[in-house]
């Protein structure tokens, strides 16, 4: 498109003048940079992995919710810098495995990635970005995630500050030697923790300076389904995982045997939700949550079917996506109507 409207003016310029005019080259100049910076942009945007940050989003929205219809009161500045920490942090995580990842060796045997669900982002592996700018792209998210949750923890309390310690200290570790937590076996749960409970009860503590055991409640359902996110992405991995040494929970019970933790952490959100409901601890409302359930069914089906061929799983990987990210939402808005009738 911009090459056309530069053969448009060069010909007008031709036609009319025989040559360019200041206006022609300039505006030439200005395309040229643009689509480099552009083309640049799309390479970084594609490394991040940025469809995978549902998983922070959900979790901040889910907490500032909770905190709203509990006060009343919303800081929208707060908001903000909580969900840039946030997403820097989870950026930065991406990056980092990404590169560890490479230099294991990993993603390179993963000949069964299903793409953009599994394998990475594949940068470094297509020859698109180089290692060691990968791994100081995800340093510099991680300092910025610091930065922010350090003013946070300055401005509403010294609990942010230790949620910064464990996200960064997971994150950068979860694939990073020597410790290489994905290793033990704790990889979901790690995930489930960082990205389920600690970011919607940092969310809501950066709203009201307090815990609060309903946002704790509320974080289970959505805990579980980013651990069952994870969990669904590993099967197509199983086998250069298993090469690497990356033992987690796919890789320790076999595909077959895995499907049925798949299910169990897909089903458990629901019940954890009615039982929230039932004791009220929850708003009646958040059972809107459960209108994601035929869209797990669907996924669980497919899991059952072809958990053993990883391109005819995809369906499974994105449905359980869709769930999670549907989920959350429906959690919040039913305190966001909780609180407005």
């Amino acid at each position: 498109m911009i090459y056309d409207k530069i053969r448009i003016i060069i010909r007008k310029s031709t036609l009319h003048s025989r040559r360019l005019d200041t206006y022609s080259l300039v505006f030439i100049f200005y395309c040229y940079l643009n689509q480099k910076f552009m083309r640049a942009m799309g390479k970084y945007i594609r490394a991040l992995r940025a469809p995978f940050f549902t998983a922070s989003l959900v979790s901040i929205v889910l907490g500032t919710a909770i905190s709203w219809e509990n006060t009343g009161n919303l800081d929208v500045v707060l908001l903000g810098l909580t969900l840039l920490a946030g997403l820097s942090l989870h950026a930065g995580t991406n990056l980092v495995n990404d590169y560890f990842d490479h230099k294991s060796g990993c993603d390179e045997s993963n000949l069964e990635f299903v793409s953009p669900f599994t394998g990475g982002s594949r940068v470094i592996q297509n020859h698109i970005l180089s290692a060691k700018s990968i791994l100081t792209f995800g340093l510099v998210c991680f300092v910025i995630s610091s930065l922010i949750g350090l003013y946070l923890a300055i401005k509403v309390g010294w609990p942010i500050f230790l949620f910064g310690v464990i996200g960064l200290f997971s994150g950068f570790f979860y694939t990073a030697p020597p410790i290489f937590l994905v290793s033990k076996g704790i990889g979901e749960i790690l995930v489930g923790l960082n990205f389920g409970i600690l970011m919607t009860q940092g969310a809501y503590f950066v709203q009201t300076q307090a815990f609060s055991l309903e946002a704790l409640l509320a974080s289970v359902p959505v805990a579980l389904l980013i651990m069952a996110v994870l969990y669904i992405n590993e099967f197509p991995d199983y086998t250069a995982d298993k090469q690497t040494g990356k033992n987690h929970l796919v890789v320790r019970w076999g595909r077959e045997k895995a499907v049925r933790g798949y299910i169990f952490l897909m089903l458990l959100s629901y019940p954890t939700v009615a039982i929230g409901v039932f004791i009220k601890s929850l708003p009646i409302w958040t059972l809107l949550a459960f209108l994601t359930f035929p869209l797990t069914l669907k996924a669980i089906k497919t899991a059952q079917i072809y958990f053993n061929q990883p391109h005819q799983l995809v369906a499974a990987n994105a449905n359980t996506i869709k769930v999670h990210l549907a989920s959350g939402l429906l959690l919040s808005l039913g305190y966001i109507i909780s609180k407005l009738i």
